[in-house]
């Protein structure tokens, strides 16, 4: 097993710890996979009285990364397993109005990192298949085409890292997802369109048709389209980053 670039730091928020991190690797996010090691005491945007430790490592260098999951990450650790409670009605709506409000926390924090000026608003997203809601963020704002990059990288890294802190903040998983500008919207849209067209010809013929490889939140998205289709089913095959949907007939 080969080993990889790795660098610890410590400082008063994950954001700024990662902030630190690439300074001195001299790398972009999208770069790099970030573990937090301790999260640090309560408080505003992960500020609080004991700092934070995350260790990031260089992608690319010897071992693969570890898969990504289409349906949904298992949860970040935690240091104490949370007291159970009865949820009630006002305790989860209170529950998703804190959620959102992190998001927007979260990736404000984030882009006043970047030294982007920019707007952030939350909402949640549709349900998946399984349920699931997942966090809708959208930024909107002047020159942000350095936050999407080559093929989405930068804006997927960022969504990651967003996720990451939120989650860590929640103390369970919470899929996050992030827009600029209506970018994602514009290529959900795309994909809809195509997975109904692939559908039809599935239908049509019988046989099945498997798609070009895409990252996990790409596939979500035909999943999620023909997910109540009468005729075919889908599925993912292979390993990033060359996994792929397969739309097959229903048996």
């Amino acid at each position: 097993m080969n080993e990889r670039t790795t660098l610890e730091v410590i400082a008063p928020s994950v954001e700024e710890a990662l902030a630190q991190g690439l300074e001195q690797l001299g790398l972009t996010a999208d770069a790099v996979s970030v573990e937090v090691l301790d999260s640090g005491g309560k408080g505003f945007l992960g500020f609080g009285e004991r700092q934070v430790r995350i260790r990031l490592t260089v992608n690319g260098e010897g071992d693969d990364e570890p898969q990504e999951q289409d349906e949904v990450a298992s949860a970040p650790p935690v240091d104490e397993e949370p007291a159970p409670v009865q949820e009630t009605s006002s305790t989860l709506d209170a529950e998703d109005d804190q959620l959102l409000i992190q998001s927007e926390e979260v990736v404000a924090k984030l882009l006043e990192l970047m030294k982007l000026e920019a707007q952030v608003s939350a909402r949640y997203d549709d349900l998946d298949r399984d349920g699931r809601k997942s966090v809708y963020v959208e930024i909107s704002g002047k020159n942000l085409d350095v936050l999407i990059g080559r093929r989405n990288e930068t804006v997927n890294a960022f969504q990651r890292i967003a996720a990451l802190i939120v989650s860590k903040k929640m103390e369970r998983w919470v899929r996050v997802v992030v827009d600029v500008e209506g970018h994602r919207t514009r290529r959900e849209e795309q994909l809809r369109r195509m997975a109904r067209k692939m559908a039809e010809q599935v239908a049509k013929t019988g046989r099945r048709q498997t798609l070009e490889p895409m990252p996990a939140n790409e596939r979500r998205f035909v999943h999620m389209e023909l997910q109540n289709h009468a005729e075919v089913v889908t599925n993912s095959i292979g390993e990033d980053p060359s996994r792929k949907v397969v739309i097959e007939p229903k048996k």
